[in-house]
């Protein structure tokens, strides 16, 4: 089988809803980060074999098939491919788990994995306005809101409001030193935009940190979910737009092309978990990517464990045995924030750049899905 490698990756910066990145055009923001990704990587996009585009909401400006779409607004050929996947929250890490399993497989050679969301254009569950479950799923499974299971974990691993509020806090610390310091500078492109108010302006940050949090404040807010929860805004992942994308090719073709493979693929697991705790996935995912690769979590040098909800990560430590200290050591989806199908891609896109700046080996991803599934991924730095 050939080897898949990681040559480019590249993110936008993430917006908060309503914010910065709102008056974008989700398929054009796409394109900016495709574009991006093969001018960093001295790619030529003929090269290109297909164009595998994570996105949840495929309806209004994310529908009729996006990662087509932004490829040709991104001038890639006309001959370049794109589609358009949704495993939920997972899409783009599974769009990076599609590319490499199309290079392993020796179908392709180069292929551009890809994500996007503008959650301010195009609302969570707009796909599924006008309808209900079907009778003949709800009669087998309680189907409930991903808060709802978050309340769940929290409460199966005993876990209380402060100690949630404790770990969101550091969340954002972690994101504002690493900003403060410059650290996520090489993996986001700097974005040129019009603001809601009209002004042309670069947007060069993640707006999801939060200045002057502190656990008084994240105290008062209310439970989101039910009323005696812990589950609150403060302790949950942030609507968010953005995009990401990687360029993976067989080890082989980039040599030939005189192009840089930084990282290999090394293993990579899907599962599916209980659909009503549907936020316990990564554990079993991790459980099974590091059989794959015949390492142990202790042999892992970073992790990046989407924070859908405090709860998710908290639950994966305690029963992974993993270091807090190597856990999203920037920050999660709390504080950088959670646009849907670009989060696999930008959590791929922080850990590659994390591993090259501290020189780490190993670098594992997971993260929960709805409907209860999670995929994970382990990557090698090769040079």
């Amino acid at each position: 089988m050939q080897e898949a490698v990681i040559v480019e990756a590249v993110r936008t910066p993430v917006g908060r809803r309503n914010g910065l990145l709102s008056e974008t055009r989700p398929d054009e923001l796409a394109a900016k980060v495709l574009k991006e990704a093969a001018t960093r990587g001295g790619l030529s996009p003929e090269h290109v074999e297909d164009v595998i585009m994570g996105c949840v909401s495929q309806i209004g400006e994310q529908a009729l098939n996006i990662g087509r779409v932004a490829a040709l607004i991104a001038d890639y050929p006309t001959e370049v491919p794109g589609t358009t996947i949704d495993r939920q929250c997972g899409s783009s890490q599974q769009a990076v788990h599609f590319a490499a399993q199309a290079i392993a497989s020796g179908d392709m050679d180069v292929v551009v994995a890809a994500g996007v969301e503008n959650m301010s254009r195009v609302p969570m569950g707009s796909t599924y306005k006008g309808t209900e479950r079907s009778e003949e799923l709800t009669s087998r499974y309680e189907m409930i809101n991903q808060g709802l299971s978050a309340e769940r974990i929290a409460e199966k691993w005993g876990m209380s409001r402060q100690q949630l509020d404790e770990f969101s806090l550091e969340s954002h610390e972690r994101a504002l030193q690493a900003q403060q310091e410059g650290l996520f500078e090489k993996e986001i492109m700097p974005l040129e935009v019009t603001t809601p108010e009209g002004e042309r302006t670069t947007v060069r940050d993640d707006s999801g940190p939060r200045k002057g949090s502190s656990l008084e404040k994240l105290g008062s807010l209310k439970p989101a979910f039910q009323e005696d929860g812990v589950i609150h805004p403060g302790n949950s992942s942030q609507i968010s737009d953005g995009a990401a994308a990687l360029v993976l090719m067989s080890r082989d073709k980039a040599e030939k092309l005189g192009l840089n493979p930084r990282f290999r693929i090394l293993a990579r697991s899907v599962v599916g978990s209980d659909p009503t705790m549907m936020l316990t996935g990564p554990i079993p995912a991790t459980e099974k990517v590091l059989k794959k690769a015949g390492l142990s979590i202790h042999d892992i040098d970073t992790y990046e464990v989407n924070e859908a909800f405090a709860p998710v990560p908290l639950a994966w430590l305690k029963e992974t045995g993993a270091d807090p200290k190597k856990l999203n050591p920037h920050g999660g989806a709390i504080a950088l924030g959670h646009p849907l199908g670009a989060s696999g891609a930008r959590l791929m896109t922080t850990m590659v750049h994390e591993l090259e700046r501290t020189g780490g080996r190993y670098g594992l991803q997971t993260m929960c899905e709805g409907g209860g599934m999670a995929n994970a991924t382990i990557i090698e730095r090769l040079n």
